[in-house]
């Protein structure tokens, strides 16, 4: 599996016998999201963690309470990582174009960044998008946006909006067009990962996606 390279490819921590202050807790969320790069989200387990730290599995409790609470805060890193893919799509956007056009593009951004961090970081993307909203609402201490400070699905809100601000979208029809939008590129990525459309699709998944995302803008 290929890496972005806005993603470092974090290396499994040397174990050790003792860690300073607030070490460990990075050292099992690194191993964490180690697992779930490798595997997702049914591969980050408290015990291959702390494995992979080099510590008693005790020892992870001062700091995740339960392996839910270790698949939150990966959870909430592999969103980071889903943002700052659709925030380096967007850096791409020449500021210069006129509103229409600069919306439009800004929304195509923010999709094919998704696309793209879906196909080259499966195993995150995964982890970022599987889990349940009970799940997610339980724990909100944990950061889930990029450098920019908006998280995935306020990074697309923003492009619809700038759609109505630009004339290209009527107001009336806003409500809810982030909820389409977002469906079908989802889908899209995952019927490609983890589907029926791996073998016919994949090898053209940049050529599929961007006229995914033609139909989402006229259909928006």
């Amino acid at each position: 599996m290929s890496t972005l390279p806005f993603m470092p490819t974090p290396s499994a921590p040397a174990a050790r016998k003792t860690y300073r202050h607030g070490d460990l807790r990075r050292a099992l969320l690194e191993a964490g999201i180690a697992l779930a790069r490798d595997g997702g989200p049914a591969a980050v387990t408290l015990r291959e963690a702390t494995r992979r730290a080099g510590v008693a599995p005790n020892a992870a409790y001062r700091h995740f309470a339960s392996q839910q609470a270790l698949l939150l805060a990966v959870r909430a890193s592999a969103l980071q990582a889903g943002a700052r893919a659709m925030e380096a799509e967007l850096a791409t956007v020449p500021p210069e174009l006129p509103p229409p056009d600069h919306a439009r593009a800004r929304l195509r951004a923010v999709g094919t960044g998704y696309l793209r961090f879906a196909k080259a970081e499966t195993g995150l993307f995964r982890t970022a998008f599987a889990l349940s909203d009970k799940l997610i609402q339980a724990t909100p201490e944990w950061p889930t946006a990029g450098p920019g400070g908006r998280n995935p699905y306020e990074l697309l809100c923003d492009a619809v909006d700038a759609l109505v601000q630009a004339g290209v979208m009527p107001a009336a029809k806003r409500p809810g067009a982030e909820i389409l939008a977002w469906s079908a590129v989802h889908g899209l990525a995952m019927l490609v990962v983890d589907g029926p459309l791996a073998a016919p699709v994949g090898p053209h998944f940049e050529m599929f996606g961007q006229r995914l995302l033609d139909m989402v803008e006229k259909g928006l």
